[in-house]
C-alpha cells in the first residue's frame, strides 16, 4: 500500500468496499484535504470487495509527489474502531439484492418503488438502523472520541436513530441539496464561496426546498429577508415580487421566472417554470417522487429492470474485475460515469442525457471532507446537513433530524437560523417526519404496529389495505423482518 503522508487523523470507513469510496480518498489525497488523513481502515463484511477497492486506490493517479494515506482491510468492527479519529459510514444493508426487493415488493403493491422515499424507503430503514445502532455501540465503547460522520441510507432516518446514542457526535450528510443549491449558483453566475449566509434552504433529507439564493447578504439579513418572504407565501403571497427580491439581493425569483437558465440545470429542467413558478422555490429533485407521482410510477413500471436492478447487474461483474485488473482506477472510473448516467432515469426522457458536470463527481465527498476538517481542525465550514431540529423549527420536536444549513467546528454541526416555514413545507414535512418516527421506532423497539403506522401515514402510500399488503410483502421477501418482531 501507499506510504503515509504523514502524522493525520485515522479514518474508519464503514462500508469500505462500497463503490465510492475512492471518491473519498482521492479528495483526501489531493488537493485542500490533503494531509488531513493519514491512515484508511476500509472496514467491510466483505474481504473481497474490500480489497478489491483498496486496489482501485492503489492504482488512483495523483498528483506527483503526493502519497496517499496508508490503507488497510479489516471485517472486524474491535479490531477497525480503536484510534478511530473519524468514522464514515455508508453502509447499504441487505446489499443490492435488498435493495432490488425494496423496489420490487413496493411495485407488486401498487406503490413507488424507489431506494430511499416511500415504502422502499421504509423497508431500507428497518435494515438499516439496527445495523447502524450496532456501530454506534462498539463506536461508544471502542472509539468514545471519534465522530460519525453518517451517509448511510436513509440518511435522515438513520441519524436521527443513532443519535440517541452518540448524541451530537453524529452528522449525517447528502450531496443531493449542496447540488442543487451549486447549480443554482451557476445559473445565475454567483460564486457562493462556500458561505450559506444567503442560502434559505429547509427540509428533511430527500425533501426540501431552497427558497432563497443571494452571495451578498450577511446572515441576520438573509434570515429577516427569507422570514418576510416566508411569512407572505404562508398568508397567500408569493414571497414578493422579482422587482423587489432584486432589490434585496436574492437571485432566486428572477431565475424561476427564466425558463431558459431553468433549463440549464438538471432541477429546472426536472420541474419546470410552471410548478418552480407556482412553489417560488427550488424544490430537492427528490420532490419529483411527490409532484410528480404518477409520471414517475409510470416511468418506473415501464422499465425493464429497477434502478436496483441496473446496479446490482453492473456490480456483480466489477468487483471482480476491480480484483484482476490491470488498471483497476480505468475500470472503476468508467462504470462511475455509467452509473451517474442513469441517476434519477425515471425523470428525463428517453433520449435527454445529465449533464458532464453532473457526471463528474466531487459530490458527496467534498461533503464529507468539508466536515471531517471542520470538526479536527476546528476551521468552520457552512454546508447542508442532516441534523438535531433544536429550536430550528418549533412546530417539530427538538430531537428531530433536519435537513437545513449548518455551520461545523471541532465541537459538532450547528443549525443556522431558518426563516418559517410556509404551510405547505411544514404540512409535508411533518406528515414525513412522524413517519420517519415511527420507523425509527419500529426499529429501535421491534414494534411492527409501529412499521404499519409508518407505511399507512406515508403521502405516497394511499391505501391502508396497500400499506398492510406491502408490509406483508416485505416480511416474505425479509424473512429476518418477520422474525425481527418476534425476538
Amino acid at each position: 500500500m501507499r506510504s503515509s503522508i504523514g502524522p493525520g487523523a485515522t479514518l474508519v470507513i464503514v462500508g469500505g468496499g462500497g463503490f465510492r469510496v475512492p471518491l473519498v480518498y482521492r479528495a483526501l489525497a489531493d488537493g485542500p484535504f490533503a494531509g488531513l488523513v493519514s491512515d484508511v481502515v476500509l472496514l467491510d463484511a466483505s474481504e473481497g470487495r474490500a480489497r478489491a477497492i483498496a486496489r482501485v486506490l492503489q492504482a488512483m493517479p495523483l498528483a506527483t509527489g503526493t502519497p496517499g494515506p496508508t490503507v488497510r482491510v479489516e471485517t472486524d468492527l474491535a479490531r477497525a474502531l480503536p484510534g478511530a479519529d473519524i468514522v464514515f459510514a455508508a453502509v447499504r444493508s441487505g446489499g443490492a439484492d435488498g435493495r432490488v426487493l425494496d423496489e420490487r415488493v413496493a411495485l407488486e403493491a401498487g406503490l413507488l418503488g424507489q431506494e430511499t422515499v416511500g415504502a422502499g424507503g421504509i423497508s431500507y430503514a428497518l435494515r438499516s438502523i439496527p445495523d447502524m445502532l450496532r456501530l454506534a455501540t462498539a463506536m461508544r465503547q471502542l472509539a468514545p472520541e471519534a465522530w460519525l460522520i453518517n451517509f448511510t441510507n436513509p440518511a435522515g432516518m438513520v441519524t436521527e436513530a443513532v443519535s440517541a446514542v452518540l448524541g451530537h457526535r453524529v452528522i449525517g450528510i447528502c450531496d443531493s441539496a449542496s447540488g442543487l443549491v451549486t447549480r443554482a449558483a451557476r445559473a445565475v453566475g454567483l460564486d457562493l464561496r462556500d458561505s450559506l449566509a444567503g442560502v434559505d434552504y429547509v427540509g428533511l433529507n430527500h425533501l426540501g426546498w431552497l427558497r432563497r439564493l443571494d452571495a451578498g447578504a450577511s446572515a441576520g439579513q438573509a434570515h429577516e429577508q427569507a422570514h418576510g418572504q416566508a411569512h407572505g407565501q404562508a398568508h397567500g403571497h408569493d414571497g414578493g415580487s422579482p422587482s423587489a427580491a432584486a432589490r434585496d439581493g436574492d437571485r432566486l425569483p428572477a431565475l424561476l421566472a427564466d425558463p431558459l437558465r431553468l433549463g440549464s440545470f438538471e432541477e429546472g429542467r426536472l420541474f419546470g417554470p410552471d410548478l418552480l413558478g407556482t412553489l417560488g422555490a427550488l424544490p430537492n429533485e427528490y420532490l419529483f417522487y411527490y409532484y410528480f407521482h404518477r409520471e414517475a410510477l409510470r416511468a418506473i413500471r415501464g422499465a425493464d429492470r429497477t434502478r436496483g436492478e441496473i446496479l446490482r447487474d453492473q456490480q456483480q461483474g466489477l468487483y471482480p474485475r476491480l480484483a484482476e485488473a490491470v488498471d483497476p482506477f480505468g475500470a472503476w472510473e468508467d462504470a462511475r460515469r455509467e452509473r451517474e448516467s442513469g441517476y434519477l432515469a425515471e425523470a428525463r426522457t428517453a433520449d435527454e442525457q445529465r449533464d458532464e458536470a453532473d457526471l463528474a463527481g466531487g459530490g458527496y465527498e467534498r461533503v464529507a471532507l468539508r466536515v471531517m476538517r471542520a470538526l479536527l481542525t476546528d476551521r468552520p465550514a457552512e454546508l447542508i446537513l442532516n441534523v438535531r431540529n433544536g429550536t430550528t423549527f418549533p412546530e417539530l420536536p427538538e430531537t428531530a433530524v433536519v435537513e437545513v444549513p449548518a455551520v461545523v467546528k471541532a465541537s459538532g454541526a450547528a443549525p443556522r437560523p431558518a426563516a418559517p416555514l410556509t404551510a405547505h413545507q411544514l404540512g409535508l414535512m411533518a406528515a414525513v417526519k412522524a413517519v420517519e418516527q415511527d420507523t425509527v421506532r419500529a426499529a429501535v423497539h421491534r414494534d411492527r404496529e409501529a412499521a404499519l403506522r409508518a407505511f399507512a401515514g406515508h403521502p405516497l402510500v394511499d391505501s391502508f389495505h396497500a400499506a398492510t399488503a406491502v408490509l406483508a410483502g416485505y416480511e416474505r421477501a425479509f424473512p429476518a423482518l418477520a422474525e425481527f418482531w418476534a425476538d
